[in-house]
C-alpha cells in the first residue's frame, strides 16, 4: 500500500512539474493540419487572412501556394501555375493574395476567393523577399544579382493599384533577403546578406541612403523592427544569432546565440519578445528587457526543416511549417497560442 502511495505521489509531482513548465513556456501547440502527401520540398512564407481564418503557404519546389481553411483546422488545396513562388502578403482591402515568383521573375496577384492569378507584374529572376506599404499600396520586391548574372540587386516598387513596376532602387550585393519597414517614417530596412550589411532605402526619394555593416555574425537573412524603441533584429546563419541594432546608429547592442537556419523573424510588441523559426527544428524566444537587454526563453521543438513561420498578433498564434519527411511523415502547419 506505502509503495503505491509513493509511485502516485511521485505521479503527482510529475504532473505538477510537466504542467508548470507548459504555463511557464513560451507557446503551446494547439493544433496540427496535415497537407496532402503529394506537397513535398521546402516552404518559404506564409501570409493570413484573419478575418477570413485563412492562411496561404509559398512551396517553391512544389511550385504552387498552399492553402489552408484555420477554421475547420484543414489543408484544402493547392494555388497551382506558379514558377518558384517565395514572398506572400495577403490584401484584405482587395481580397487578394501577393506573391513573388522567382521563375521567370514576376509578381503574382491572385484573386482571394477565385484563387486565380488576374494580374502579373514583370520583374527579374529571383524576385524573393516582400515588404509591404498598405496606406500606400505599394509592394517592396527584392531580387535579381546571381541569378540574372549582375553584381547588384535590386529592390522593385510595385503599384500594387495600377500594377506596375515604378522603379528599381540598385543595391550592392548578390543575395538581398528579408525587409523591414518604418511607419512612422520613410525608411526601408534590407538584409544584404552577401555582404554581411544592411542596407537603408528612403522611400520618398526611392535611393539608398545608408549601409550599416554587420560585424558580429554572417548570412544575414531574417528581420523584424520594434520602431517605438529604435530596435532592428537581425537573425544570421554563420553562425546561428540574434543581432540587434539601434536604427538611429545602425550599430550592433546586443547578440544572442540562436538554431541554425533560421529564415523567418517575428517581434511580437506585446509581450515583449522575438521569435525565429530554424531549419534546425526549433523556435528561438527572446525576452527584450529594455531595449538593450534580452534574454533567451526555452525554445519550441518544431521539425526538421521548419523554418518558415508567421506570428499573427491579432490571434496571438505563431504557426510554423513543417517539410514533409521523405517516404515518412506528411508536411504539417503546426499551431502554437503565446502564452501571458
Amino acid at each position: 500500500m506505502k509503495c503505491k502511495m509513493a509511485v502516485l505521489l511521485v505521479g503527482l509531482m510529475w504532473l505538477e512539474i510537466t504542467a508548470r513548465a507548459q504555463k511557464s513556456a513560451p507557446f503551446h501547440l494547439v493544433q496540427t493540419i496535415t497537407m496532402d502527401a503529394g506537397v513535398q520540398g521546402k516552404f518559404d512564407h506564409m501570409a493570413v487572412d484573419v478575418n477570413g481564418d485563412r492562411l496561404f503557404l509559398t512551396a517553391p519546389q512544389h511550385h504552387t501556394v498552399e492553402v489552408f481553411d484555420l477554421k475547420s483546422g484543414k489543408w484544402t488545396h493547392s494555388i497551382t501555375g506558379l514558377g518558384k513562388p517565395a514572398g506572400i502578403v495577403y490584401v484584405p482591402k482587395t481580397d487578394q493574395v501577393l506573391v513573388s515568383d522567382g521563375e521567370p521573375g514576376s509578381c503574382k496577384i491572385i484573386d482571394g476567393s477565385t484563387h486565380r492569378v488576374i494580374g502579373d507584374v514583370k520583374l527579374v529572376a529571383d524576385a524573393d523577399s516582400l515588404a509591404y506599404d498598405a496606406p500606400a499600396a505599394i509592394l517592396y520586391v527584392v531580387k535579381g544579382g546571381k541569378d540574372v548574372g549582375e553584381k547588384f540587386s535590386r529592390v522593385s516598387v510595385v503599384d500594387v493599384e495600377t500594377r506596375k513596376n515604378l522603379a528599381d532602387i540598385k543595391i550592392d550585393g548578390e543575395t538581398l533577403e528579408a525587409m523591414a519597414l518604418e511607419k512612422s517614417g520613410p525608411r526601408l530596412f534590407v538584409n544584404v546578406t552577401s555582404l554581411n550589411k544592411v542596407a537603408v532605402i528612403d522611400r520618398e526619394k526611392r535611393k539608398q541612403i545608408a549601409a550599416w555593416d554587420v560585424t558580429d555574425a554572417k548570412a544575414n537573412v531574417a528581420m523584424g523592427l520594434d520602431e517605438s524603441d529604435h530596435r532592428l533584429f537581425l537573425a544570421t546563419r554563420g553562425p546561428g544569432m540574434l543581432i540587434v541594432l539601434d536604427t538611429e546608429t545602425g550599430k550592433s547592442v546586443a547578440h544572442l546565440p540562436a538554431a541554425g537556419g533560421v529564415d523567418d523573424l517575428a517581434y511580437d510588441a506585446q509581450r515583449k519578445r522575438i521569435y525565429m523559426s530554424g531549419s534546425d527544428g526549433f523556435v528561438n524566444v527572446y525576452q527584450q528587457k529594455d531595449a538593450d537587454t534580452y534574454e533567451p526563453l526555452p525554445t519550441i521543438p518544431t521539425g526538421p526543416g521548419a523554418r518558415t513561420s508567421r506570428f499573427v498578433p491579432e490571434e496571438n498564434r505563431l504557426y510554423v511549417a513543417v517539410p514533409a519527411v521523405k517516404g515518412g511523415k506528411p508536411a504539417e502547419i503546426q499551431v502554437y497560442e503565446a502564452t501571458p
